[in-house]
C-alpha cells in the first residue's frame, strides 16, 4: 500500500489525477433526485466505448477496397475467431447508440436541460448528435452491400441540390463521378480516424461544460443556490459512490437487453441490418425500395414530404439546425415539465408523436397517403419550434419549489 501511495503521489506531482477525480467524481455534487431518465447519458458513454473497441478489432481484418470490402466482412463473420460477435456488437451498438442518445435528448426536452445556464452543454450535445449521424452514415457504406451502396448514392446526390456548387460538392464528397473505390477509401478514413477524434473531443467538452454549471434535475432547480455551512449543496450528493453505483445497475440492465439483441436478433428484423445489405453492391441493379436505417428515417420522411428536391434538402437540414436554437426559442422561466403549463405538455406530446410517425413514414414508399401524412407531420414537427416563443410565454406554469422534491 505504501508503494501505491508513493506512486500516486509521484503521478499527482506531474499530472492532476487526484484533482480530476475530486472535481468530476468524488466531490462533484449532483442533485439527489435523479430518476430513470438520467441513466442514458452514462449509457451513451458506455456504447461509445463499445463502438470504439469493436471498431478497432474490425479494422484489423476489414479491407477498404471496392473489390474486397464485402468479402472481408464475410471473412470476419465466418473465419475470424469471434468475428461474428465483434461485427454484431458493432452493428447493434450503432442502433443502441441512437436509442440512448434520442432518450437522452428527450429527457433534455422534458426537464429543460437546454435552458440557461446550460446552453453550451446543449450545443455540445447537439454537435455530438450531428457528428454521430455523420459517423453512422459513413460507416453504413463500409460493408459494401446493396443498401450501403445505393443509400450512399442517394444521400450524396442530395448535395447536388445545393445551387451553384452542388454538382462539384457531390463530386468532391464521392471522389469520383460515381460511388466507387475512392468513395469507400475516404469514408473509411473519416469513419475510423477523423470523426472519432472529433466525437471524443466533443464528449469531453460536453462533460466539462456540464460539470462547470452543474447537472439539471427533474425539478429544474439549481442546487448550487442552497448550500450548507460547508459550501456543499443541501440537495446534492457526491457523484461517487452514489451515482456510479446507480449507473452500474443501469448498465447491467442495459447489457441484458443489448446482449439479447446481439445473440438472438442481431439484424433486428431488418431494422439494424437490412436483408439487401447481405448482397454485394451492384451498381447496375437498384434495390426496389431504398430506405436508410431507422435512426435517419424521420429526416428522410421530411426530405420526401415536398416534391422539390432543394426545398426538401433545406427542410431536412432545418429539422436538425432548429434543435440548436431551443435555448433561445423557449421563453418560459420554468425548466421542468413537472411545472410547465398545459400548452407545453401538449406541444411536446405532439412533437414526440410527429417524430415517431415520421420515422415510420420514412420506411414506406413516398406515394399517396404516406406523402400526405409526411407533409402533415412535418408541419407539426416544425410548429413545435416556430410557435415555441409564443406558447412558452403565455403558458400557465405552476410555482417551482425552492428545494428539490423526490
Amino acid at each position: 500500500m505504501s508503494v501505491m501511495r508513493d506512486l500516486a503521489g509521484w503521478v499527482d506531482a506531474r499530472f492532476p489525477m487526484s484533482k480530476m477525480w475530486r472535481e468530476h467524481l468524488s466531490e462533484y455534487y449532483a442533485p439527489k433526485n435523479f430518476n430513470f431518465w438520467y441513466f442514458f447519458g452514462s449509457l451513451a458513454l458506455l456504447v461509445l466505448v463499445i463502438q470504439i473497441v469493436t471498431g478497432i478489432f474490425l479494422t484489423m481484418n476489414y479491407k477498404p477496397d471496392a473489390d474486397q470490402a464485402f468479402g472481408s466482412v464475410e471473412f470476419i463473420m465466418r473465419d475470424v475467431n469471434w468475428g461474428w460477435l465483434i461485427r454484431y456488437l458493432h452493428s447493434t451498438g450503432a442502433s443502441a447508440f441512437f436509442v440512448v442518445v434520442y432518450l437522452h435528448m428527450f429527457r433534455g426536452l422534458m426537464y429543460g436541460s437546454f435552458k440557461k445556464p446550460r446552453e453550451l452543454v446543449w450545443i455540445f450535445g447537439m454537435l455530438i448528435y450531428v457528428v454521430l449521424m455523420a459517423e453512422a452514415f459513413l460507416g453504413y457504406l463500409l460493408p459494401w452491400g446493396q443498401m450501403s451502396y445505393w443509400g450512399a448514392q442517394v444521400i450524396i446526390s442530395l448535395f447536388g441540390a445545393v445551387p451553384g456548387i452542388g454538382e462539384q460538392l457531390a463530386l468532391w464528397i464521392r471522389g469520383d463521378f460515381v460511388v466507387s473505390d475512392a468513395t469507400l477509401n475516404r469514408f473509411f478514413a473519416l469513419h475510423v480516424i477523423a470523426l472519432p477524434i472529433i466525437l471524443l473531443a466533443l464528449v469531453v467538452a460536453h462533460i466539462i461544460a456540464l460539470h462547470e454549471v452543474g447537472s439539471n434535475n427533474p425539478d429544474g432547480i439549481d442546487i448550487k443556490k442552497n448550500k450548507d455551512e460547508n459550501g456543499k449543496p443541501k440537495d446534492g450528493i457526491p457523484f461517487h459512490p452514489y451515482y456510479t453505483v446507480k449507473d452500474i445497475v443501469g448498465t447491467i440492465v442495459f447489457l441484458i437487453f443489448f446482449s439479447a439483441v446481439v445473440f438472438f436478433v442481431p439484424e433486428g428484423g431488418g431494422w439494424f441490418l437490412e436483408p439487401a445489405n447481405f448482397v454485394p453492391a451492384d451498381p447496375l441493379k437498384t434495390p426496389e425500395h431504398i430506405v436508410p436505417l431507422w435512426y435517419f428515417t424521420p429526416y428522410y420522411a421530411i426530405l420526401r414530404a415536398v416534391p422539390d428536391k432543394l426545398i426538401g434538402v433545406i427542410l431536412m437540414a432545418a429539422a436538425i439546425v432548429v434543435l440548436f436554437l431551443l435555448p433561445w426559442l423557449d421563453r418560459s422561466p420554468v425548466r421542468s415539465v413537472r411545472y410547465r403549463g398545459p400548452l407545453f405538455k401538449m406541444a411536446l406530446t405532439v412533437f414526440t408523436v410527429s417524430f415517431l410517425v415520421l420515422g415510420y413514414l420514412g420506411t414506406q414508399p413516398a406515394t399517396g397517403i404516406y406523402t400526405t401524412l409526411a407533409q402533415i407531420f412535418t408541419i407539426l414537427y416544425f410548429a413545435f419550434f416556430i410557435l415555441m416563443p409564443w406558447y412558452t410565454k403565455v403558458d400557465k406554469d405552476k410555482p417551482v419549489p425552492e428545494r428539490v422534491t423526490k
